[in-house]
């Protein structure tokens, strides 16, 4: 049993940094979904999808959802899905360093996950003066 990834994003984001993510490490270590909110969707009426989304990930030990932007409905539809009774941990400000950096660490605990994504995400961020 692992934990499986769910990212929740705004349209074209999840979908393309899941295919980024596939062509650099050539297979995903863990089980992983992009569930993408259309920006004029009703998050009530996607939540019955997301909720399945996050049971088709779910490894028998929680789902770490990623999603892009704190407060957005992708983000809030992550935190409704968070009370349904799955262990869910989120992070949110998903970006490429995040997503390889836990697919690095797949043997980890959902608790430590959380973590390890953050670090990933801070870590990819470089200020160079060239």
């Amino acid at each position: 049993m692992t934990v499986g990834i769910l990212l929740i994003t705004h349209e074209g984001i999840g979908n393309a940094m899941l295919e980024v993510a596939t062509r650099l490490l050539r297979k995903l270590p863990l089980t992983t979904e992009a569930f993408e909110v259309p920006f004029d969707a009703d998050a009530d009426a996607l939540l019955p999808q997301a909720s399945a989304a996050l049971r088709r990930v779910d490894g028998g030990h929680g789902v770490l959802v990623l999603t892009d932007l704190y407060g957005a409905s992708p983000s809030n539809i992550a935190a409704r899905l968070a009370r349904l009774g799955t262990p869910v941990r989120r992070v949110s400000a998903l970006n490429l360093p995040m997503l390889l950096r836990v697919m690095n660490y797949a043997d980890l605990e959902l608790d430590e996950l959380p973590a390890v994504a953050t670090a990933g995400a801070r870590n990819g961020v470089i200020l160079d003066d060239a």
